[in-house]
């Protein structure tokens, strides 16, 4: 999907982000990135903010989901590239904040599609720009893991319906039952990646655990 109106301030380009990017060019970028909140402050219309609120007042976590998230140890920094006018982000990266609020450990970054295209080009899907896009490190910045932009049940559904339209516009939520579904696909992203990190050599000699 592509964005209505592209940024007029994009930040200039930042070194070292060639292919792949390094680990400095991957920290840069979440440096530019912003925190949740300030993201949509910074991004979105009154009118996307308000569906934004909307979804993520329909996210709901179990007790076990938030007790195996109030398990994370490591330091998890996620970087998601997306578009505050994308209704697929409208319906997956309040999922985004609710795990970050119920594991301290998860230090999540959103980043606008169009700021660092030099970053964005190595996290397409299939050749296109899609979004959102989570891309997992470690505390230093090694990639662990690029995931995006729907969940393998959200692909289901659309697949069952005959969806035409790629990205939806996030007036018409998704279902509870639906919501619930990608809750659990991130979920075992993020816990996958959590295990990665926790059972990390290089990590557990560092920290000596």
């Amino acid at each position: 999907m592509s964005s209505p109106i592209p940024l007029a301030d994009a930040t200039p380009p930042i070194a070292d982000a060639g292919a792949p990017p390094t680990p400095e060019a991957w920290a840069a970028a979440f440096a530019v990135a912003l925190p949740y909140d300030r993201f949509l402050d910074r991004h979105a219309t009154p009118e996307q903010r308000e569906r934004w609120n909307a979804f993520q007042a329909r996210v709901s976590l179990t007790d076990a989901q938030r007790t195996l998230l109030g398990g994370f140890v490591r330091r998890m920094p996620v970087l998601v590239l997306a578009g505050a006018w994308c209704g697929d982000c409208v319906n997956q990266c309040p999922i985004f904040a609710e795990f970050a609020s119920a594991a301290p450990a998860i230090d999540l970054r959103l980043l606008d599609r169009d700021a660092l295209p030099q970053i964005a080009a190595h996290l397409k899907v299939c050749g296109g720009q899609r979004v959102p896009v989570a891309a997992f490190f470690s505390e230093d910045f090694t990639p662990i893991l690029f995931y995006g932009d729907r969940t393998l049940s959200a692909y289901r559904a659309s697949a069952s319906a005959q969806l035409g339209e790629s990205c939806a516009t996030g007036a018409v939520p998704p279902p509870a039952d639906a919501i619930a579904a990608v809750v659990s696909d991130w979920l075992d992203q993020f816990e996958r990646v959590h295990h990665i990190l926790r059972l990390s050599a290089r990590l557990r000699q560092k920290h000596s655990d």
